[in-house]
C-alpha cells in the first residue's frame, strides 16, 4: 500500500484498483489473441482455423435437440457469462457505485449517451437505406478491458477519479448495448419460449425477495432462463443480465453482529485444544473455522461474491477465446477499398471521431448546466483523451458486427473496421492522455 494512502482512503480505493489492474491485464491478454487469431486466418492453416471455429456441436433429449456451430456456441452461450457479470457490475454501480446518485451519475451517463448517439448518426449517414444499414450499433459501445488496459500504460499520472470515470461510462454503453441487442437485433418472437421465460425472471424476483441465497439456485433456474430466451427468439445474452438482475444484493448479517459473531468464534477456536496440534484433532477448532466461513458467507453478498469469482474466468478464458473465434479475418484482396466502403467508413469515423466528439461534447454540457461535476482532479484535456478511449469498440463491436451481419461477406469488413478504429483510437488515447498533456502542463521555464 502506498504510504501516501491513509488506511480509510485504502480500503475504498484497493477494491477498484485490483477491478482495474484484472481489466487491464485481460485487455492485454485480448490483444495477443487477436494477433494470434489475425495470424492464422492470414496463414496456410487459414481453412482450418475456419474449420475449427464452424464445427458442428448439438446435443439430443429424446425429441428435444439443438445444434449449431462452435463460434454461436461461444457468441451465445458463453457469452451469457460475460453478459451476467457485465449485468452484475450494472446492478452494483446502480446500488452503491458511481451510478447510485444522480449527482455522481450525470457525468458518465450524459458522457455515455453522447457517445452512443453521435457515432450512431454518422454511421447510419453513410449507410442509410444500404446495405449496411443494420450495422449502426456497431460503434456505439465501449471495451472496458482494452480501454483501461490503455489508461493503465498511460502513466501513474493518471488520476483514479478518470478510470472510475471511464468505467462508469462504459458500464452505462453496456447498458445501452444490451437493450439495443434485445430490441433491434431480435429475429422473430416465440410468445410461448418468451412467456416462460417471464415466468422463470418473476420466480427468481420472488426467490429473491424471500431471501433464497443459494448460487446452485440462481443458478439452474439461470439455465432454465437461458434456454427459454435462446429459444424465444430475442439474443440468449439477454438471459445474463436478466439473471444478474435478481441475484441478492444484500446481507443476512449486519457488520456489527458479524465483528461479534466472529470475535466469539475466534475465542473458542483459540481456548480449544493444545496449540500444538492441528486443529483438524480438535471437534471445537473444527465448529468454530466452520461458524467464522458459515459467517463470513452470511455478511457477503451473493452479488459481489458471484461478481469476483466469474470475473477472471470471464477475464481469462471466455473473452479470449472470444477474441481467437471472432477477431479472425483475411486480410487479403483490397484492404483500402473495404475500409472505404461506407460500412467500414461508417464504424471508422463513428468509433474515432464520433465517441471522442460524442463523449467530450455531452460531458462538457452536462458539467456546464450544472447538472454534474467533473471530479477537481480530472481535467477537460483528460476528458476528452477517454473520450478518444472510448473509441477503442472491439469485443462489444464485433459481438453487434456478428448479430448485424452473420453470414454476409460485410462481417469481413466490419471487422476489419473494428480493428483498424479501435488501434487507432487506443493510440490516439494514449498519445494525448501519456504525451500531449503532460507535455503542454509542465512549467515552462
Amino acid at each position: 500500500m502506498s504510504p501516501r494512502l491513509r488506511p480509510p482512503l485504502a480500503l475504498v480505493v484497493r477494491p477498484f484498483q485490483q477491478f482495474a489492474k484484472v481489466q487491464a491485464s485481460q485487455g492485454i491478454l485480448l490483444l495477443i489473441c487477436t494477433a494470434i487469431a489475425l495470424t492464422l486466418a492470414n496463414s496456410p492453416w487459414a481453412h482450418a482455423y475456419d474449420e475449427l471455429w464452424h464445427t458442428e456441436i448439438g446435443m439430443e433429449i429424446g425429441r428435444w435437440s439443438v445444434s449449431d456451430t462452435l463460434v454461436h456456441w461461444i457468441n451465445d452461450g458463453l457469452m451469457v457469462l460475460f453478459f451476467f457479470v457485465v449485468g452484475l457490475e450494472i446492478k452494483r454501480e446502480l446500488l452503491a457505485g458511481e451510478l447510485a446518485s444522480r449527482r455522481k451519475a450525470a457525468l458518465p451517463i450524459g458522457a455515455a449517451i453522447g457517445g452512443m448517439l453521435v457515432p450512431a448518426l454518422i454511421y447510419t449517414l453513410f449507410n442509410y437505406g444500404g446495405e449496411g444499414a443494420a450495422g449502426w450499433a456497431i460503434p456505439m459501445a465501449t471495451d472496458i478491458a482494452f480501454a483501461l488496459g490503455v489508461l493503465t500504460l498511460a502513466g501513474d499520472r493518471i488520476p483514479v477519479a478518470l478510470k472510475v470515470f471511464l468505467v462508469a461510462l462504459a458500464i452505462v454503453d453496456d447498458i445501452g448495448a444490451v437493450l439495443v441487442i434485445a430490441i433491434f437485433y431480435t429475429d422473430g418472437v416465440s410468445l410461448t419460449a418468451l412467456t416462460a421465460a417471464g415466468i422463470v425472471f418473476v420466480f427468481l424476483l420472488l426467490l429473491n425477495w424471500g431471501g433464497a441465497r443459494s448460487t446452485l439456485v440462481y443458478g439452474g433456474l439461470g439455465i432454465v432462463l437461458w434456454l427459454c430466451v435462446l429459444f424465444s427468439g430475442v439474443h440468449a445474452t439477454v438471459a445474463g443480465v436478466l439473471l444478474a438482475m435478481t441475484v441478492p444484493s444484500r446481507s443476512d448479517i449486519g457488520g456489527r453482529h458479524f465483528v461479534e459473531k466472529v470475535r466469539t468464534l475466534l475465542a473458542d477456536f483459540e481456548r480449544g485444544g493444545d496449540k500444538g496440534h492441528s486443529h483438524l484433532q480438535d471437534e471445537r477448532r473444527q465448529a468454530a473455522a466452520l461458524g467464522i466461513e458459515h459467517a463470513v458467507e452470511e455478511v457477503g453478498a451473493p452479488l459481489i461474491r458471484l461478481e469476483h469469482s466469474l470475473q477472471p474466468w470471464v477475464a481469462f478464458f471466455i473473452m479470449p477465446l472470444f477474441a481467437l473465434a471472432n477477431a479472425g479475418v483475411a486480410l487479403g484482396g483490397d484492404l483500402t477499398a473495404r475500409l472505404l466502403h461506407p460500412v467500414g467508413l461508417g464504424i471508422i469515423l463513428g468509433l474515432v471521431v464520433g465517441k471522442q466528439i460524442g463523449i467530450f461534447a455531452f460531458a462538457t454540457a452536462a458539467s456546464g448546466s450544472g447538472i454534474a461535476q467533473i471530479p477537481p482532479s480530472v481535467t477537460r484535456a483528460q476528458i476528452y483523451g477517454s473520450g478518444w478511449l472510448g473509441g477503442i469498440g472491439f469485443t462489444m463491436a464485433l459481438f453487434i458486427a456478428g448479430l448485424a451481419f452473420d453470414g454476409t461477406d460485410l462481417l469481413d469488413t466490419a471487422k476489419i473496421a473494428i480493428l483498424f478504429a479501435s488501434a487507432v483510437s487506443g493510440l490516439g488515447g494514449w498519445l494525448i492522455l501519456r504525451v500531449i498533456i503532460p507535455a503542454f502542463s509542465r512549467p515552462r521555464l
